[in-house]
């Protein structure tokens, strides 16, 4: 499952290239934006400065939530793309609003909490400080499937969407992990190419690959209760979605209508 993941958030990303360009630039605009303000208000006042970053944060948010729509489309091998970011930031503005909660509480967890409670030099700092430290390690690895979820399962309210991400990365640790290492790499690409590619979208567009995959599990066992859930046919699972996907070449990749 995970070399056919990686095969096809590639392509899902190759197809629709101009499409996550375009889309990142806003993403872009939006870190100047943030950059900008923040060493502006911060030469101010330093609590100004923060409140901004928490508005370009639920900017972020918001417009994730927009995107969001417009990878699910991708990853289901349909263009829509402008039409699919307006409906989807109106339509998922309270899973985005959580969202904005959840990397707000990240950000003040790494900027402020942990450093507090490092400094005590007390066994009960070092205990919450460890305690934090796993929080933000756990919702890090979770916050990954939120939006995927959110495509896949739309009647889920957003706290239930959340419940379920903790669910998913407990009973798919080790993908999980290997997940955390390709967005890792996924970052390291985006800072290379400026965050052009695979940027923002890009890394949302695989986590909508993963999430639909291991949704292909959940599908089968839910169908197949007595399976062996550590020996799933691959093969057969995963076969429209190869065949959707395709053989392809470098030939076919640059010069797609030959």
């Amino acid at each position: 499952m995970i070399g056919f993941f990686i095969k096809k958030a590639f392509f899902d990303g190759w197809d629709n290239l101009i499409g996550l360009v375009l889309f990142n630039l806003i993403y872009i605009v939006l870190l100047g934006v943030g950059l900008w303000g923040f060493s502006t208000f911060g030469t101010v006042n330093i609590a100004l400065a923060y409140v901004f970053l928490a508005v370009v944060l639920l900017v972020y948010s918001v417009l994730s939530g927009g995107t969001a729509a417009v990878v699910f489309n991708y990853s289901n091998y349909q263009r829509d793309s402008w039409n699919a970011f307006r409906t989807g930031i109106k339509r998922n503005i309270r899973h985005s609003l959580l969202f904005f909660g959840l990397n707000f509480f990240l950000f003040i967890n790494v900027l402020l909490l942990l450093p507090f409670y490092i400094s005590m030099g007390s066994i009960i700092g070092l205990i919450v400080a460890v305690v934090l430290i796993w929080l933000e390690i756990i919702a890090l690895l979770a916050i990954a499937y939120y939006f995927p979820l959110m495509n896949l399962l739309p009647g889920d309210r957003p706290l239930k969407s959340v419940k379920k991400c903790l669910i998913i990365v407990g009973d798919n640790l080790g993908f999980t992990l290997f997940f955390a290492v390709y967005r890792a790499i996924v970052f390291a690409l985006s800072v290379f190419t400026m965050g052009l590619i695979p940027g923002v979208t890009g890394a949302q567009l695989a986590a909508q690959d993963s999430m639909k995959l291991l949704m292909m599990k959940y599908d089968y066992l839910e169908e197949n209760k007595d399976a062996d859930r550590k020996h799933l046919p691959w093969a057969d699972l995963l076969y429209d979605e190869k065949e959707k996907v395709g053989p392809r070449s470098l030939k076919n990749m640059i010069f797609p209508w030959k």
